[in-house]
């Protein structure tokens, strides 16, 4: 594979989330991932949720292309495998809680006196520093503190979480922005390698749009809000005559138009009050109202064959069926094949983003644990022998 990350070396030491869902990213577009297991079980991903002849399906997505070896960490020829690794990668990524990674003997003053090139990618709770560095943090907490949650749901319910782990996502999403930045930063010559620091509440704090300004300046606490969108009108979920749903996104000026015209309420569309979003805003339940009126009477179907015709955003809100099913989809290569174990054929999520040249690929779904530890250690220059007597006192699997 060719792809545009061919030739870059990484080192993955996470588990669970959000630092093996970086490394997956790299992995799809042609870097070397090279992931570093516990003894025993491996990463405890491998039997969380539904479960294929004993292994997750969540585990053979999460680290396709990726080579699994297994390592004691906590004896010294295996420590002296890892930093052997670390000499010759280009990216090392983690998520252990800040301070662990040192108390195994791989902090950034070994890593990078070893490799002066070296990245490595940091990703915690709490980031680094502060006061709260040393907590434990999962996704959800960082959903809670980056205020995701507070503007999440209805607001006669509890705040509301959505269905998966994406807290943890954003933090892999800006660990490999990091870590591309620090690669290209030491690739055109401009120095050495560096530490990418992640945390999980700030990655999702940085998609929180203008919070704090907003409270600063005029002290304004946004909350949760059911299906719209806040300050933006019109934009929300909207029932059918068939009991669905259909999310409607009418809030350009010119949109709006199309989609008072499209209800059958060119009266409002014609007035001069809504004609920008200010004046939409203060009369967001009027017009609510009178798009859900129109909804009610309309099948999902019928609503967006209108909607489109119209030149007006609109979607139905897709299940995990709908979306398998979709000619969408399968045109954007969005739903591929895969083989699991058993020679069973399973649908998996494609690649994003889309590379015009370059494009990423699947090479192999998740590996089973220590699938490639031999070639690995072969490639640092161990013998058949050396491997079989690693093998022997515990240090490899």
């Amino acid at each position: 594979m060719k792809g545009p990350l061919s030739g870059v070396r990484v080192l993955e030491f996470g588990t669970l989330i959000a630092a093996p869902f970086a490394a997956r990213l790299f992995a799809e577009f042609g870097a070397e991932v090279i992931k570093i297991e516990q003894p025993g079980q491996g990463d405890p991903l491998r039997k969380w949720r539904k479960l294929h002849q004993g292994t997750s399906l969540w585990w053979y997505l999460q680290s396709r292309n990726k080579k699994s070896i297994v390592l004691d960490l906590k004896c010294e020829d295996g420590l002296a495998i890892a930093k052997a690794l670390a000499a010759k990668a280009d990216v090392v990524i983690e998520n252990f809680r800040p301070g662990i990674l040192e108390k195994m003997g791989l902090g950034w003053d070994v890593l990078s006196a070893l490799n002066p090139n070296l990245t490595l990618v940091r990703i915690s709770g709490y980031g680094q520093t502060g006061p709260y560095r040393d907590r434990p943090g999962f996704g959800a907490i960082g959903e809670a503190m980056g205020g995701l949650r507070y503007t999440t749901g209805d607001l006669e319910s509890p705040p509301a979480r959505t269905g998966i782990s994406i807290g943890d996502s954003l933090a892999s999403l800006h660990a490999v922005i990091g870590a591309l930045m620090s690669l290209l930063h030491v690739k055109a010559g401009g120095g050495k390698g560096q530490i990418v620091d992640v945390s999980l509440f700030e990655s999702v704090f940085n998609l929180m749009e203008s919070l704090v300004p907003e409270y600063d300046l005029m002290g304004h606490v946004r909350t949760r809000s059911g299906g719209a969108l806040p300050g933006i009108s019109p934009s929300n979920t909207y029932p059918t005559r068939d009991g669905g749903y259909v999310v409607i996104a009418g809030n350009s000026d010119a949109i709006f138009k199309r989609l008072m015209v499209a209800v059958g309420r060119p009266d409002l569309a014609a007035d001069e009050g809504l004609a920008t979003n200010d004046g939409r805003v203060a009369r967001n339940a009027e017009l609510d109202a009178a798009i859900a009126d129109w909804t009610r009477r309309h099948t999902v179907a019928e609503a967006l064959e209108i909607l489109e015709t119209a030149g007006v955003p609109a979607g139905r809100i897709y299940s995990v069926a709908d979306i398998v099913d979709d000619p969408h989809y399968a045109a954007r290569e969005m739903i591929v094949p895969a083989i699991l174990p058993g020679d069973v054929s399973v649908k998996m999520p494609g690649i994003v983003p889309k590379l015009s040249d370059t494009p990423g690929a699947i090479l192999w779904s998740g590996p089973e644990l220590g699938a490639h530890t031999e070639v690995v250690l072969a490639e640092l220059g161990k013998t058949e022998q050396d491997i079989r007597e690693l093998r022997q006192r515990g240090v490899v699997q």
